[in-house]
């Protein structure tokens, strides 16, 4: 006899395929790279990718996002609505250095990271969810924001909690492809 779907949370369900093919997919690399520095640069090129184009489904779906005037509003929406929206989790801004041209994002939670533990020649090098700066950095430059990401603390590391580091670089002007006017 063959069981209905129960209690089964379809999101939960989808939640944990994407964490364990997602952990598929960095051990992939790490067969194919020589180095956890090589399936660091990896995983933030494709995160860059993904970012480029997640921006469009992003404002797509959240009609009422105003453009922002401050570097304070860009962390404000990345974390209350992007986050939320792609990894169900909403994590804390901090530490804010004077210019207020760089932060801190502290996940609580690392949906990537659940189910994981790192093989002991990575526990020093390899970022697992490098794959989040990528994406930041993506999603950023599309709306014209040139950032700089980088993790500063990983659980799967030994550190009491999960940190990227966001700064500012500049913002991008528009330009057309060379030749066009």
């Amino acid at each position: 006899m063959s069981r209905g779907r129960g209690n089964l949370d379809p999101k939960r369900v989808s939640s944990e395929l994407f964490t364990l093919t997602y952990g598929c997919m960095v051990a992939q690399l790490l067969k194919d790279f020589d180095s956890p520095d090589e399936v660091n640069k990896q995983l933030d090129k494709m995160g860059y990718n993904i970012g480029v184009r997640m921006i469009e489904d992003f404002l797509a779906h959240t009609p009422g996002t105003k453009r922002c005037t401050q570097f304070e509003e860009v962390a404000d929406v990345i974390c209350k609505q992007g986050f939320r929206m792609f990894l169900g989790i909403v994590p804390e801004v901090r530490n804010w250095n004077a210019a207020k041209d760089e932060f801190t994002l502290l996940l609580t939670e690392n949906p990537l990271a659940e189910f994981v533990e790192l093989p002991p020649h990575c526990t020093d090098s390899l970022w697992y969810s490098n794959i989040i700066c990528g994406v930041i950095r993506g999603a950023l430059e599309m709306i014209q924001m040139e950032v700089k990401c980088w993790f500063i603390g990983d659980t799967l590391r030994g550190t009491e909690s999960t940190e990227i580091r966001v700064k500012f670089v500049k913002i991008l002007e528009d330009s057309l492809p060379a030749g066009e006017d």
